[in-house]
């Protein structure tokens, strides 16, 4: 005979393993709606980088860059502060595919820029440390979803000294200002992993947000590429 003690233990085990299988299956959806995005970009980033006449009239169209961004912008903002939108289907994922076409448009532009070798070494270091980084999130007891007020004071810094970098014109500061810049990513990429965990760490976000945990995790990693592309280049460059 079970006592109430022993129910109540009983019901407690039973709310965690549900609670486990409930973020396991949303992590698996993130993931997987990742996975497709990357390829997309991937994909996209190649055509501007081998397709001489997409590389071409993206160099004498420029406004086409300015609508991507603009359309970039619109979509994030759609997406994170419309809640409604980002957890119906399928507006949501309509929003988040036109935000993944514009997102790899721009990405297009900006590799033509810096050349295939240094888009090729920039995305396999991306590639490898944002896995390392995975499996770093997925493993460690140390909990950083403490540490988003921190992160965002971080970044507000890294801004402003973004501003002064395109005003001074440095070389040695731009550097200083990407390698920073990878870093505070690579730490949000662990903060957005350990949201999804749920399970002990102290915030998380909810299964119902796959979308928006989605979007977080793929910004995360293209602005770690971006900088890193950067700092490839001019290591290349001298």
């Amino acid at each position: 005979m079970i006592g109430s003690d022993d129910s109540e233990a009983f019901a407690g085990a039973n709310m965690e393993f549900d609670d486990s299988v409930v973020r396991r299956s949303f992590m698996r959806k993130v993931f997987s709606i990742l996975m497709v995005q990357l390829v997309v970009t991937i994909g996209i980033i190649a055509i501007f980088l081998y397709v001489d006449e997409v590389n071409e009239f993206a160099r004498t169209h420029h406004w086409m860059y300015y609508v991507a961004l603009g359309v970039t912008f619109v979509m994030i903002i759609t997406l994170a502060c419309c809640p409604n939108i980002r957890r119906n289907f399928p507006v949501n994922f309509i929003c988040l595919a036109i935000f993944t076409l514009a997102e790899g448009y721009l990405l297009g532009s900006i590799s033509a820029a810096y050349g295939a070798d240094a888009v090729m070494w920039a995305a396999a270091i991306t590639a490898i440390v944002s896995l390392s980084l995975t499996i770093f999130a997925l493993q460690t007891k140390i909990d950083f979803t403490v540490m988003g007020g921190c992160l965002f004071v971080f970044l507000i810094v890294l801004l402003c000294f973004g501003i002064l970098c395109a005003i001074i014109r440095n070389h040695y500061a731009n550097i200083a200002y990407s390698a920073l810049g990878a870093l505070l990513f690579a730490f949000y990429l662990v903060y957005d992993i350990q949201l999804m965990m749920g399970g002990k760490h102290k915030y998380s976000i909810s299964p119902e947000e796959y979308i928006f945990a989605a979007l977080n995790l793929y910004l995360d990693i293209v602005n770690m590429f971006l900088y890193i592309l950067y700092l490839v280049s001019a290591a290349k460059n001298g």
